[in-house]
């Protein structure tokens, strides 16, 4: 890939170097660092012990309608093996979650990688870039941009990347500016945030380079926190961070998007960290390896799918390449050989592992009305097809663990719109009403599940109880959306609007 200028203003480029973040006063004190943090000193196979006896209590009326469901499945292998699959699924997924996940920042993880040699260490503090690109953000890019400048992680330079903003954002980055010691880069075109973010990792200096949405928030420590998993574990290429709803508050719609958010992360990512191959790095906090990701950013940038350009920032197709650099890297940068990002730095392809960090808490805004929702959970949708196509090609190298994961969740996916159509048309269509109602009654009970979930998490919370409706959204609306995805997938806008 070339080396556009993308419209650049002068008054924003001609800084010498990228400062270093100036905290504000009433910011945590730049001394503290990840070192201040002690790993805690546990006996794992005790507490292990206890989390397998008491996860197997929790899932023990599952498993036996599991057990009582099995022998129908030769019989009815496409409706009762669907809802079988699903169930097992679910099962396997907490029980993984809660028994095995160990958050990478707290202490040396007891899974992993035989060759740790094959894996440079990091430093003690290494630099971190931290990315974020924003389009007409007005009302939340203030707020993101000072949760990251007060990190209490002091080896640290902010780029904020203006992709043609016309509601004042631009006027806010240049006094953040000032204030911060942050770096804007101001783009007079629009070129899309997966050009606006390369873009800015053509001016980063550190060995991670971090992202976060524009209508997010980092706690203090959340960024430390996925560092010192970096610099424990070598063979991390990334990780993710933590997300809830920061306007969770607002209504019915939000908090039941807060739980759901909530069991994305604490169960499915945790499960998936277990094996080392958490297969999105979420955008409210993504934290790379420089070397892991950096020959492939301009794939990423221009990543070409059924025949025209994907223009979605795509967490999942980033995340893929981390994972699945081994066998298509090469070919990858023999595609893009003459970029600078390939030959300034070549690095060797590896096996890297992708964590999730689950102390690392990040806040997002999420949709309060339906119309984003949608939009939203469409982009989400043809990001979903889009890696299949890439990530699924590989998986199944990543050993046994992981491929049931990932080949179990798609078929999910991929059959919902099917199950749908059966239990809600042709069904009652059909006079089968009985039918309909069972396959509500397996929506709801596994949403109660989750909600369970949620609940051991937060046991002062009563919104667990939103958890089932989010169930319902998914199977009886947004199931209708992935045929629709596909249908539409090469029409995308740059869009982070919640409202």
């Amino acid at each position: 890939m070339g080396a556009p200028d993308f419209g650049l203003r002068p008054s924003t480029i001609t800084l010498p170097e990228i400062p270093r973040s100036r905290r504000p006063a009433h910011g945590t004190p730049p001394g503290r660092r990840r070192a201040d943090r002690q790993p805690k000193v546990v006996d794992h196979r005790v507490r292990r012990g206890v989390r397998r006896f008491l996860t197997l209590l929790c899932l023990l009326p599952l498993i036996l309608i599991l057990a009582r469901q099995a022998p129908n499945v030769w019989h009815a292998p496409l409706i009762a093996g669907y809802g079988f699959l699903v169930l097992f699924v679910t099962v396997l997924l907490l029980y993984v979650a809660y028994v095995h996940y160990e958050d990478p920042s707290e202490g040396t993880l007891t899974r992993r990688p035989k060759d740790l040699s094959e894996f440079p260490p990091l430093t003690a503090n290494p630099r971190v870039s931290f990315l974020v690109a924003v389009k007409d953000e007005v009302d939340e890019i203030e707020t993101c941009v000072r949760s990251i400048v007060d990190s209490d992680y002091d080896n640290l330079e902010v780029i904020v990347i203006d992709d043609g903003s016309t509601d004042g954002t631009t006027e806010i980055l240049a006094r953040l500016t000032d204030e911060l010691g942050i770096v804007a880069l101001s783009l007079e075109k629009n070129v899309g945030k997966k050009n606006a973010l390369v873009l800015g990792a053509r001016r980063a200096t550190g060995d991670i380079l971090a992202f976060s949405d524009s209508d997010c928030y980092l706690a203090p420590d959340a960024l430390g926190r996925c560092v010192e998993a970096l610099v424990r574990h070598p063979e991390l290429g990334a990780v993710s961070g933590h997300a809830r709803a920061s306007n969770a508050d607002e209504s019915f719609f939000t908090r039941t998007q807060d739980v759901w958010y909530e069991g994305q992360f604490r169960v499915a990512k945790a499960a998936e960290a277990v094996f080392g191959t958490v297969t999105c790095v979420s955008g409210p906090l993504a934290v790379f390896r420089r070397e892991a990701i950096y020959n492939y950013l301009p794939a990423w940038a221009g990543d070409r799918f059924l025949g025209g350009e994907f223009r979605f920032a795509t967490d999942r197709q980033l995340t893929g390449y981390v994972l699945c650099q081994k066998w298509t890297g090469r070919q990858l940068k023999d595609q893009h050989a003459g970029s600078p990002f390939v030959t300034g730095e070549d690095h060797p392809e590896r096996r890297w592992r992708v964590g999730y960090v689950e102390s690392a808490k990040v806040w997002t805004t999420v949709p309060a009305a339906t119309r984003p929702f949608f939009k939203q959970q469409v982009r989400w949708k043809k990001s979903f097809i889009r890696n299949l196509f890439f990530t699924g090609r590989y998986m199944w190298r990543r050993g046994v663990g992981p491929a049931l994961l990932y080949y179990g969740h798609a078929l999910w996916v991929v059959l919902a719109p099917v199950m749908a159509v059966r239990h809600l048309v042709w069904a009652p269509l059909n006079g089968l009403w009985f039918l309909t109602l069972l396959y509500l009654c397996g929506i709801l009970l596994k949403g109660t599940a989750w909600g369970i979930a949620f609940k051991l998490d937060n046991r002062s919370s009563l919104r667990w109880r939103y958890r089932p409706f989010m169930s319902l959204i998914s199977s009886l609306l947004l199931a209708w959306l992935l045929p629709y995805s596909l249908l539409t997938i090469r029409r995308g806008v740059w869009s982070r609007g919640a409202r």
